[in-house]
C-alpha cells in the first residue's frame, strides 16, 4: 500500500481558509523554532503536501534550528523526486491537540547521519491551531449541503451564467469542501474565483459565498467511481457569514451527538 492510499487527504487550513485565522500564525523565528522543535522532540509524524495538495509523503524533523530544517527522507523515490522539483510544500502535523501548518518554497536533497534526508528553510510563518479554532464538519451523506457554483457560457461569458449544483463535503467557518465529478473538474483550476455562488443551509437557506479554489484532491473510493474534493476558501465575506456556518455545524455536531447517545 502506497502512502497516498495509506493516508487519507487532511485539510490544508493554510490553503483554503479566510483570514479569520490571521492570529493564529506565529511570525518569530524563535516561536517557529520552538514549536517545530517541540514536534521533533515528541516524534510527531509530519504529511508533506505538494503538486497543488495532489500529492503528499510521510516525513518527520530531524533538526530545527534558525538556520533551516532536515526532514526525514521519503520511502518512494519516485516521490521523493516530484517532491524536490515542488516550489511549494505545504506541511501538516499535529503536536498532542494542536495542529501546525507550515509552507516551504522548496526541498533538496542532502547526506544527514548515514542516510538521504531532505533540507529546507525555516518558514517564515507557522498556523498553530487548537481544536476548536480549526474545527470542520463533514456533511450528510444522505441529505448533502449544495452549493450552486455560477459558470460563465463560452459563447455569452459576461451576461449569461448557467449554474452547477454540487454535493458538500465538509464546511468550516472560512473554508468549504465540494465534491465535483471527473465530468466537473475542468471547471475548478487552482486559484480559480467563483463570486455569487450559494450554499443552501437547513433553516437559514441560501447563502452567497464567494469561493477561491485552493486545492484539489483526487479521491477513489473502493467502488472506483473517480471524484474530486475541491477544496475552497471563503472570501471577501460578510461579518455575518462565519457566524451562519458555525451556527449550523454546531447544531450538526448536537444532532449527531444525540442520535450516538440514543436520544433521537
Amino acid at each position: 500500500m502506497s502512502e497516498t492510499e495509506a493516508i487519507a487527504p487532511s485539510h490544508l487550513e493554510l490553503e483554503e481558509e479566510a483570514d479569520v485565522y490571521r492570529q493564529f500564525f506565529l511570525h518569530s523565528p524563535t516561536e517557529v523554532v520552538f514549536v517545530l522543535r517541540d514536534a521533533m522532540q515528541k516524534g510527531c509524524m509530519m504529511t508533506v503536501y505538494f503538486d497543488m495538495g495532489r500529492s503528499f509523503f510521510l516525513s518527520s524533523l530531524l533538526k530545527v534550528g534558525p538556520e533551516g530544517m532536515v526532514l526525514d527522507y521519503g520511502s518512494h523515490e519516485e516521490t521523493n523526486q516530484r517532491a524536490l522539483k515542488s516550489n511549494r510544500l505545504i506541511c501538516t502535523l499535529r503536536v498532542e491537540q494542536v495542529k501546525v501548518q507550515f509552507a516551504l518554497p522548496g526541498l533538496s536533497r542532502i547526506h544527514y547521519e548515514n542516510g538521504p534526508a531532505f533540507a529546507a528553510p525555516l518558514p517564515e510563518n507557522v498556523l498553530r491551531l487548537q481544536r476548536r479554532e480549526y474545527f470542520r464538519i463533514t456533511t450528510p451523506i444522505v441529505h448533502p449541503l449544495k452549493c450552486e457554483i455560477p459558470l460563465a457560457r463560452p459563447d455569452d461569458p459576461e451576461d449569461t451564467r448557467l449554474p452547477l449544483t454540487l454535493p458538500v463535503f465538509d464546511i468550516s467557518a472560512g473554508g468549504v469542501g465540494l465534491r465535483v465529478s471527473e465530468e466537473e473538474i475542468h471547471h475548478f483550476d487552482h486559484d480559480s474565483i467563483f463570486r455569487d455562488c450559494a450554499l443552501s443551509l437547513p433553516e437559514t437557506g441560501s447563502v452567497k459565498l464567494n469561493l477561491h479554489v485552493r486545492t484539489v484532491l483526487e479521491i477513489t473510493p473502493r467502488s472506483g467511481y473517480r471524484h474530486f474534493r475541491v477544496g475552497c476558501k471563503l472570501v471577501d465575506m460578510s461579518r455575518a457569514l462565519p457566524t451562519i456556518i458555525q451556527r449550523y455545524i454546531t447544531a450538526l455536531e448536537r444532532e449527531r451527538k444525540a442520535r450516538a447517545s440514543g436520544l433521537e
